[in-house]
């Protein structure tokens, strides 16, 4: 006789309470596909491969196998669960009833559907009905304030009511204008005498201590921005393609003005460079020396800041050898230390001498002032061919008939020639040079600074 052990396997069926009581249960018939997807779903078990790092594979792989979604989701709830979730009150009637638009003023009838309890209402949209607010006038203040010689009240008073009927559109108001009544008039026209009876009339109504805000329209201004406009419209091909190559020309002026004034103001700074290293040098000359033999082995003589050649201080780096801080910083170019180097060949100086104290000091602060010494070398080169180049084209603008001719000042105390120009044309040479200063060609640069560098490097001198 078969037990109910035997039906359970026939069945694949299972669960604790039917093995242990022997017998078959409601549960264990009904809830039977449940128990086969809960055991199929425990038993199918994917391993993770070797190598492979927990994060990958949960994104891979998954209890049902699905696919990681694209995008961020709720996987509680979609199309299966989602139920509608209808109320049990009554749908709110609609009808179809008329209404009529306060903005209209024939009191047209139009239908719309609306819900029932809306019945009577006003119309929704009249909220946008918005109008402006045109100030009115009597007989007496018309003619006590607001009389004008070329302008009748007949005129006015049409003027007002096509601004109350179009809103202030003057364009429609000058459009529907009875210029065969009236004289013909333009939109300022127009403007200028509506905006000047609104100012008037509210000056007129204002009351004592409060602040006003009159309107105020300026009728030759608009007529004059109106010619410039038509103007700009009526341009021809020819004009609109000089006008861009003059914006074109003013910025290329610019630009060269703003590097006129950078080259300035570095030469400037290396001439008080030059000047405060010379009183700097004049000033440690005149001091007394104090040498104290405590404090000198313990203090090492500071590294004076100039414009030349700024060496590192290893104050505070530790042990270090005495004969790094004769090291050129990086920021010093290839250039430089080649001039460098050739200069104190030609001074008879080692290159790499003793790194004493004194030694290190003094190699320093002559390597600083020879850089110094080839910068100011080099930006006379340029200064004395920048004004050769003016002056050239000065002569040939002068020739051309377009300016008056150079005229030789004479020379300057310290040895400079100046330029002069004849009496009330100095302003004149100082426009003339800002149009004309053409930036310099490749070639003519790369020539510039080649014999300023050959310059600098054939002729060094003794630094103070």
């Amino acid at each position: 006789m078969a037990t109910g052990a035997d039906v359970r396997d026939i069945l694949e069926l299972g669960g604790v309470e039917s093995e242990n009581t022997g017998t078959i249960n409601k549960k264990d018939i009904i809830n039977s596909d449940k128990k086969k997807s809960k055991k199929s779903s425990e038993t199918l078990t994917f391993k993770r491969p070797e190598g492979m790092h927990r994060e990958v594979y949960a994104l891979l792989y998954s209890d049902k196998k699905d696919a990681p979604p694209l995008l961020p989701s709720d996987t509680t709830q979609g199309y299966r669960t989602v139920k509608a979730k209808l109320g049990s009150k009554k749908v709110r009637p609609w009808k179809w009833m008329p209404f009529t638009n306060p903005a209209r003023k024939d009191g047209a009838m139009f239908y719309h559907w609306r819900r029932a309890a809306e019945e009577g209402k006003d119309y929704p949209f009249a909220r946008f009905n918005k109008t402006v607010q045109v100030p009115a006038y009597s007989e007496q203040e018309y003619q006590m304030y607001l009389h004008d010689d070329a302008w009748t009240k007949a005129e006015t008073d049409h003027l007002f009511d096509l601004a109350r009927r179009f809103d202030l559109r003057f364009v429609v108001i000058h459009d529907r204008y009875d210029h065969q009544q009236f004289k013909k008039r333009s939109v300022e026209d127009l403007k200028e005498r509506y905006y000047h009876i609104c100012a008037k009339l509210a000056n007129i109504h204002a009351v004592p201590g409060t602040d006003l805000k009159i309107p105020v329209f300026d009728a030759g201004h608009e007529r004059r921005r109106k010619e410039q406009l038509e103007r700009l419209y009526n341009r021809t091909p020819e004009q609109v393609a000089e006008e861009e190559y003059l914006i074109q020309e003013l910025r290329k002026i610019e630009t060269r003005k703003k590097e006129r004034e950078k080259r300035t103001q570095d030469l400037q700074k290396l001439i008080t460079a030059a000047d405060t290293t010379t009183e700097q040098r004049r000033a440690e000359r005149k001091a007394p020396k104090k040498k104290l033999p405590q404090k000198k082995e313990t203090e090492k003589p500071a590294v004076p800041e100039t414009a030349g050649i700024k060496f590192p201080d290893f104050k505070s780096a530790g042990v270090t050898l005495r004969s790094q801080r004769m090291k050129l910083p990086s920021s010093v170019g290839q250039k430089k230390i080649k001039a460098l180097e050739q200069m104190l060949m030609e001074l008879g100086v080692d290159l790499n001498p003793m790194p004493t104290e004194e030694i290190v000091q003094m190699f320093n602060e002559l390597r600083s002032d020879l850089v110094l010494l080839y910068e100011l070398k080099q930006a006379f080169a340029n200064c004395e061919y920048e004004l050769q180049m003016l002056r050239h084209r000065y002569e040939a603008l002068a020739k051309a008939g377009s300016i008056g001719p150079l005229s030789v000042e004479g020379a300057h105390p310290d040895g400079q020639t100046g330029l002069g120009i004849e009496e009330g044309k100095g302003d004149t040479k100082d426009q003339i040079i800002d149009v004309v200063g053409a930036p310099l060609t490749p070639n003519s640069v790369r020539r510039k600074v080649g014999g300023a560098e050959q310059g600098a490097l054939r002729s060094p001198t003794q630094m103070p």
